[in-house]
């Protein structure tokens, strides 16, 4: 299969959402059980509302049908765990491994093209088996957080 990959554009949301609600009806057979899991999503509509338009967010499609083999969310930061520039990979979805494997080598050569210092990856998913070749490490901030809400 080939692959060609590029940043997601507004129009590309429901192919998006279609792909998350299949990948919900497999994982979650029983209705009010995907509900609630789509609610605790990374990839709610509001999240990628917010992530779409940044630019830094790909997709992968089959060349020969157009279909959609993955994508990933991210955001660049700045300042964060005393790095000048890092770039945040909220979500990585996938129907292929091929697919999981060249977005996360692209978010990789992504970081080191506009000279971040580090690329955070999701530690799920089998995102971990995919960057094994770039000697990622496990982040462990020294930081506490507090919930604001209830929950």
């Amino acid at each position: 299969m080939s692959l060609f990959c590029r940043v997601i554009q507004a129009e590309d949301l429901q192919d998006i959402l279609d792909l998350e609600n299949k990948k919900l009806q497999e994982a979650y057979p029983d209705e009010m059980e995907r509900m609630m899991a789509g609610w605790n999503s990374k990839f709610r509509i509001e999240a990628l509302n917010h992530y779409i338009p940044l630019g830094w967010s790909f997709l992968a499609r089959d060349t020969e049908n157009d279909r959609l083999m993955g994508y990933f969310i991210a955001q660049p930061l700045l300042f964060l765990d005393g790095q000048t520039q890092t770039l945040w990979v909220e979500h990585v979805q996938y129907t292929s491994l091929q697919a999981r494997d060249e977005l996360c080598e692209l978010a990789y050569k992504l970081g080191r093209e506009k000279h971040l210092q580090r690329v955070y990856f999701p530690n799920d998913n089998g995102v971990p088996n995919s960057i094994k070749a770039f000697k990622s490490e496990s982040w462990q901030p020294g930081t506490l957080s507090v919930k604001t809400t209830k929950g």
